[in-house]
């Protein structure tokens, strides 16, 4: 990570890899909505609305996986005072919230065929809705400390805290008694039909590496915003 650390040497990688990860995820995703959508036979229990789960699904991963990676570029902010770890932790807070927004959405949506009702106080829904908030408050954080696109350590501590509420989203339905089904893919196989899965690999897939693009996208306009906040800096004082 710290061969990164130079912004013109990340910035050189990170502009053909902005592209192939956004055209790459668009192309995966197409297959996999297409799929979800035409070619897999509905649920026998949940009938077409099973359906959802195929951005659902996704939008729950990257939630999670957003704020991990805000949590990861604080400790490295923190501890090996990384350059470029408040850059990326900025970058990461708007997509993440906004997959997050998805996920409980969605959720809502399929709720409502499947349990009667758009919205249940349980332990994975409730922990989610926590979740948001918390992207609410890294942002507000770290635009109230705006230094060169970076943020605080404020802001960086609130990130790895915030990380204690991971675990509890994943086992939620473990620890409560929850509408919420249980994890359905593990590593040692999965619940759902093949014939039902292969386009959830190809959405999760395409939506992270969208994610990704998203992420790399900003932590460039970041850091052009501070290069050229730096120029007009040293010309007024010229």
């Amino acid at each position: 990570m710290h061969a990164l650390a130079n912004p013109a040497r990340f910035l050189r990688l990170a502009r053909p890899l902005t592209a192939v990860c956004g055209i790459g995820g668009t192309l995966l995703i197409a297959i996999g909505i297409y799929g979800g959508l035409f070619v897999t036979p509905p649920d026998y229990l949940q009938g077409e609305s099973v359906r959802i789960m195929y951005v659902h699904v996704p939008a729950a991963w990257l939630g999670m996986a957003g704020w991990s990676g805000i949590a990861l570029a604080g400790l490295m902010q923190l501890v090996w005072h990384h350059p470029l770890a408040g850059v990326a932790g900025r970058a990461i807070a708007v997509p993440g919230t906004a997959f997050t927004a998805i996920c409980l959405s969605t959720g809502s949506i399929w709720g409502r065929p499947t349990w009667g009702t758009w919205w249940e106080w349980d332990g994975r829904m409730t922990s989610m809705l926590v979740l948001l908030f918390l992207y609410f408050g890294y942002i507000a954080l770290a635009n109230a400390d705006d230094e060169r696109g970076a943020v605080s350590r404020a802001t960086a501590i609130f990130g790895l805290v915030g990380a204690v509420n991971l675990p509890v989203i994943h086992y939620s339905v473990i620890w409560w008694n929850s509408l919420h089904q249980g994890q359905s893919i593990t590593l040692t196989g999965s619940t759902i039909a093949p014939d039902m899965l292969w386009p959830l690999g190809f959405t999760t897939l395409g939506f992270t590496l969208l994610f990704v693009s998203i992420v790399l996208m900003r932590m460039r306009a970041i850091l052009g915003r501070a290069k050229a906040e730096a120029r007009l800096a040293r010309m007024a004082r010229a």
